[in-house]
Order: structure tokens, then sequence, then C-alpha cells
């Protein structure tokens, strides 16, 4: 069973302390290396939708940190890693062959959370930590399906292998585009400078739909807003940033905001204008992204990240099933857990 020694900070370290934001950076590359992970991502994440409490729990071997895991509290007696729904995954990184039930159950029966009967680590990618079975102080609980693109081969012999009708429509719309004589354009903004406008127009297309009428809409002056420009401002000043504008004459219709860090693509928000029903703009900019993709050559894998929808498997027949990993102070607390998570749906 892995022991670790166990220090915890504040969440602020990771702003304010160059020596804990390096250590977290080296673990992230080590384990993923996932851009909306990097400290770039987190800090900005924090400072929109942290509560305060946020704690920052680093975990050493032979005096070397192999683990850290940035939690917040999660009612009494819990703790969960910071989860923010703008971030894929829950903040946490480690060496890689770490196995991560071992550093959950570490940081409980080991680290400062004396008071702590339960340890959440939310939204697990099996490709970066792939889940266990149950122990008697852990459990395990589907999350959500995700779905990714393989940018192998050619476009031609990837869009073969889509189904008839999502081709039949693509080229319907094209041709229709085409015959009322509408000018289409994809712009890719990757320039810091260019971002703060790209998040307007973001807004603007979330201001016309049903986002807005729940006051979930990024909006340049909100806490989406900010986290988004400042995240994708970080990003471009490390050549990460990619954000795609589809336009129908002049007038856009269409925006995907995405990362990028070595040969993987992943798609952190898509927002189009709900007012256009005679075209489908989200999959007329999917197309053109991924043919692009295909014809770069650079980018290997175009991840959605979000929860599996049917429109995602026109595109690919690729999915996992991202987790949330609980580990309990002992089997007894495990056992009240579950008996009141059954006669909670049971209600």
């Amino acid at each position: 069973m892995l022991k670790l020694n166990w220090r915890e900070l504040s969440a602020l370290a990771l702003a304010h302390d160059a020596d804990v934001s390096a250590k977290w950076d080296r673990l992230n590359a080590m384990r993923g290396d996932l851009p909306f992970l990097s400290c770039n991502a987190l800090i900005p994440a924090l400072q929109a939708f942290g509560q305060g409490d946020e704690r920052l729990l680093l975990g050493e071997s032979a005096g070397i940190v192999v683990a850290m895991l940035l939690i917040t509290g999660d009612g009494k007696l819990r703790w969960q890693t910071f989860q923010p729904s703008q971030l894929p995954l829950g903040a946490w990184v480690a060496e890689a062959g770490l196995p991560l039930q071992q550093i959950a159950d570490s940081a409980l029966q080991d680290g400062p959370l004396t008071l702590c009967l339960g340890l959440s680590i939310t939204q697990v990618d099996p490709l970066y930590s792939p889940r266990e079975d149950d122990s008697g102080v852990n459990r395990h609980d589907d999350y959500i399906d995700t779905a990714w693109v393989d940018i192998v081969g050619s476009f031609d012999d990837y869009w073969a292998a889509r189904g008839k009708n999502l081709r039949q429509n693509m080229r319907k719309q094209r041709n229709k585009l085409q015959t009322e004589g509408v000018k289409v354009d994809m712009r890719v903004w990757r320039e810091g400078a260019d971002m703060a406008g790209v998040i307007g127009r973001y807004g603007v297309l979330e201001g016309k739909g049903w986002k807005a009428q729940k006051g979930t809409a990024i909006l340049p002056d909100n806490a989406q807003g900010r986290f988004y420009t400042a995240l994708m401002v970080n990003a471009a000043a490390r050549q990460e940033a990619l954000a795609y504008e589809y336009l129908f004459d002049d007038q856009t219709v269409a925006i995907n905001l995405c990362v990028k860090r070595g040969h993987t693509l992943t798609i952190l928000k898509t927002t189009y204008d709900e007012s256009i029903k005679t075209y489908s703009p989200a999959f007329l900019l999917n197309e053109e992204i991924v043919q692009t993709l295909f014809a770069e050559q650079q980018i290997e894998r175009l991840e959605y990240y979000g929860s599996l929808m049917e429109w995602h498997t026109r595109w690919t027949d690729n999915r996992r099933t991202l987790y949330h990993l609980t580990t309990f102070r002992n089997s007894l607390v495990k056992r009240m857990a579950q008996t009141l998570s059954s006669r909670e749906v049971t209600a």
C-alpha cells in the first residue's frame, strides 16, 4: 500500500508560489499533460469559481512531491477535487506510475484531513487512470460517456465510414448555401490579443439561446467570460489556443473554443446561432475542423470531453466512460454512505 507524507497549503499557492506551480505542472506533464489542468488554466478557474476554502495537498515520497490534489469542501466531513463544470476533469496530478486509488487512500489516511470521512476524486479519465475494482473503502461511480475522433489516415476514408444520413445532410446543406449565394468562412484565432473579441462574439451567440434564459451563458463581464478569456489568453501565450469561428456572409454563426497540446486538440466549449433553423452551423463547423485536422496532420486526437450525445455518434464510434472515485475513512463509513445513497434513490 502506498504511503506518502502529505503537506497542506492554501490553493492560492498555485498562483503565488512559483515552486509549487512548477511542481504541479511537472506532474501534469508526466500524466496526460492536459492543458486545462495546467496552472495557467487552474488559477483563472479558482479566481472565477473558487469558494475560498480550496486546499492544496502535496504528497511526498523520499522528499519528492509525487502527487498533488486541489480539493474543496463537499458538505460536512467530506472533500472532493476542485471541479467547476468548466473543467472537463477533476483537479489532481501525479506521477504516471502511481495508482489513483492508492493516492486517494493515502491522502485520506495519511494526510491532514483528520475530520474527513470521505474524499472524492471527480471526473477521472480512464485513459490516464484506469478504473480499478472497488475495495472495502473505495467506490467507483460512472460519470459520463465521452467521445473522441482519431485523426488517422485520410479524411476521405474517415468520411466514407460515417453514416449515409450525415454525409447526405452535410452535402445538401453546402449545396443549399452555394445555391443561395451565402458566403461561408471559417476563421481560426490563435493570438491572445484576439481572444477577448472571440469571447464577446461567443457571448452574443449564447445570449440568443436557452443558456441565456437559464443564466448560464458566457458573457464577457461574468465569471465564465472572465475565466474563458484568461484561459484562452494564457493558452495563446504557449501557442496552445485555437478558437474556430464560422461565418455566413460575415455573420458569426458558430464558435468552438479549443486548446491543444502535443497531438491532442480538446474542444472546451461550443455554441451556435440557435435562430438559424435551415442549417446546422455547429455541424458545418465541426466538419471543416475535422477536415482541416486531417489535412494538416498535426493533431492525432480530437477530444470532445462532454457528455456523449446522439450527434457525437454520427461523427465517431469511439467512446469511454469517465468515473468518480470515492475513498472512505473505513468500511463502516462506506456502508453507511451506500445506505444513505440507496434511501435517496428510492425516496
